[in-house]
């Protein structure tokens, strides 16, 4: 087996309840966890940005307070809010509304119960929606520094070009949204409609791909004026077409570093793959072993190997809210591009394991031999330095873990 890179691996932990930190010593055999930052409130997403190291941002749900975002300059040292969140265009006002422009540290304690999203709400669309939670974050293509894009429920994408700042709507987006049925915040997951896996072409910045949770997997190649849906060959079991253009569930989609053209997703019916410009998506969880089935949250590639992906299994039964199946956890990879999977759980729990890992909170760091981490709904964090051969349990008692990102320090 190969040494590992002399580098600090660090974990950036988003909770149910704060963010926290998990920075390795150099060879990753011990595991010191810092934080909680900003205790009790919702971390959706913690990133760091690619471009900029010292450049690190938040999508979060303070208390009751509401959706904003956080961001740092220094790698984490301080924190602001944005001084403009994401919001979709006001509504017209009404008396005793709050004003959508003060920012969640200026909001009163009078403001605090009006945050619900009904009609005529000063922040709302045109349809009086108002943005319920920002739960996505993507770093801007590596020739536009200081962009990010947010994904949001009810679905909308908004665009920062100064790191995190100010935040404003992706206009082409929201209204196709708004104008699409199934795409204006009916028919929501338990969490909502959420807008997430915004990819980025690393060889065209205005070719990308967002997902909707339940909507839909969408295409443009004009930074996001138009948009095109991408969903054949998508089953969806819960519609009655289930050739729609609109209204699938796709829980994850992640694009591969190395191949742009080959996409995969785990979506609540199943695993796929497509390879562009092929407009038909493969169903490849239909390979996967019958108990443990291909549903489940998270997919994560190998960055150099276009045919190497681990998902991680969810009971894709009547069983609710979501555990592992038959209560013994593993992590499923494949190596030939969803032909055949592999079964992983030396060093899991081999009865009694009931959680769940959620869409973000499964990743891989650019070690040698590569890292692979995941966060539990019970608050573990495991890892795998050995390709996901087998896993240690590095941290528990966490509140519910929703993200994890790895970087080295």
């Amino acid at each position: 087996m190969a040494k590992p890179q002399g580098n600090r691996v660090k974990l950036l932990i988003g909770t149910r309840k704060g963010a926290f930190t998990l920075t390795s010593d150099p060879v990753r055999s011990t595991w010191n966890l810092e934080g909680p930052l900003y205790l009790g409130h919702i971390v959706h997403h913690y990133m760091v940005d690619p471009r900029d190291a010292n450049s690190q941002v938040m999508a979060m749900k303070a208390g009751h307070l509401g959706p904003t975002v956080f961001y740092s300059k220094d790698a984490g040292k301080t924190w602001k809010e944005s001084s403009k969140p994401p919001q979709f265009p006001k509504a017209p006002e009404k008396s005793g509304t709050p004003d959508p422009d003060k920012s969640l540290s200026e909001m009163t304690e009078s403001t605090k119960g009006d945050q619900t999203g009904k009609e005529g709400s000063a922040d709302g669309a045109k349809d009086g929606s108002a943005v319920d939670l920002v739960f996505w974050l993507t770093p801007g293509h590596e020739s536009q520094p200081g962009v990010w894009y947010a994904g949001t429920a009810p679905p909308g994408m908004f665009i920062t070009t100064d790191g995190g700042d100010t935040w404003a709507p992706v206009d082409g987006f929201n209204k196709y949204c708004e104008t699409s049925d199934g795409l204006h915040g009916e028919g929501a997951t338990p969490g909502g409609q959420l807008t997430h896996s915004i990819l980025i072409d690393p060889r065209d910045a205005k070719h990308m791909y967002v997902s909707i949770s339940v909507g839909g997997t969408f295409e443009t190649t004009d930074a996001g004026a138009t948009w095109t849906p991408i969903n054949k060959g998508i089953q969806a079991d819960f519609l009655p077409d289930p050739d729609t253009p609109y209204g699938h569930d796709p829980h994850f989609v992640v694009m591969h570093p190395q191949n742009p053209d080959r996409l995969y997703q785990q979506n609540h019916c199943g695993i796929y793959r497509i390879d562009r410009p092929d407009a038909k998506w493969v169903r490849i969880g239909d390979n996967m072993p019958k108990e443990a089935g291909d549903i489940g949250f998270p997919i994560v590639v190998h960055p150099h190997d276009v045919d190497r992906a681990w998902v991680f299994p969810m009971d894709g039964t009547e069983v609710w809210p979501r555990t592992s199946p038959g209560g013994r956890p593993a992590v499923y990879e494949t190596k030939d591009g969803g032909s055949s999977w592999h079964r992983h759980d030396k060093g899991l729990p081999a009865e009694h394991g009931y959680f769940t890992v959620k869409r973000q909170a499964m990743c891989a760091d650019a070690a040698v031999p590569l890292g692979l981490y995941f966060g539990t709904t019970c608050g573990e964090v495991w890892g795998s330095l050995d390709e996901g051969a087998s896993y240690n349990c590095l941290v528990r008692h966490l509140p519910e873990i929703y993200s994890i990102t790895a970087t080295l320090d």
